[in-house]
């Protein structure tokens, strides 16, 4: 009697992995697949639209958090203990939102890029909106960790109080590609081509 019942026990627990197992795998809600897989399209346009048209070695001013590469994302996973990837999924909508719109900022209207960048802003907007929707509210509300809180104060702080060692200047081209390789790497069940994934796995291990 005492064995069926620690074989019930282990058969309980063995079930309650196996139903949690696929809520710790699934990090990025079928719903917001479609909305990046748009702005996706988008960004594989960026090396026209980003260096054709602007002059050579052309750079502009962005907060050294806003150079956000995939090294920033491992850097963090090791410093940051059990960090969520909600929270970078979070992150990574900020660090963007500021990028887009400090590069919109250099364009006059007439800018044959302008267009381009609005569009991409737009797309962007929609997926951040598919994003918040798709979780509880109360997770937008959950205390971060001291390191991301950190860098999302610095993000939304006012640009006149930013000391001129903490700006970097850095091309657009450069900026959108930062955007697109974050993007496949933190919303990676959206992107299934082995160069994304690679790319991805890599930075995990450093």
């Amino acid at each position: 009697m005492v064995q069926l019942s620690v074989s019930v026990c282990l058969l309980v627990g063995l079930l309650g992995l196996f139903l949690l197992a696929p809520v710790q795998m699934a990090q990025t809600p079928a719903s917001m697949c479609t909305p990046l897989k748009t702005l996706n399209d988008s960004l594989s346009h960026r090396r026209r639209y980003m260096r054709h048209n602007f002059p050579i070695k052309y750079t502009i001013r962005v907060h050294h958090n806003e150079v956000f590469k995939l090294s920033n994302i491992s850097r963090l996973r090791l410093q940051v203990e059990g960090l969520d990837e909600l929270v970078l999924q979070r992150l990574w909508f900020q660090v963007n939102q500021g990028v887009l719109k400090k590069i919109i900022r250099v364009m006059s209207e007439r800018h044959p890029s302008r267009t381009y960048t609005a569009e991409l802003e737009r797309r962007f907007k929609d997926a951040e909106g598919v994003f918040v929707q798709s979780h509880p509210a109360e997770v937008f509300q959950q205390e971060l960790p001291d390191m991301i809180q950190d860098t999302w104060d610095n993000l939304t702080e006012e640009a006149d109080r930013v000391s001129e060692s903490r700006w970097r200047y850095v091309s657009p081209k450069s900026l959108l590609d930062n955007f697109c390789h974050t993007m496949h790497c933190l919303f990676s069940e959206c992107f299934v081509s082995i160069e994304a994934q690679q790319d991805c796995e890599y930075h995990k291990g450093l």
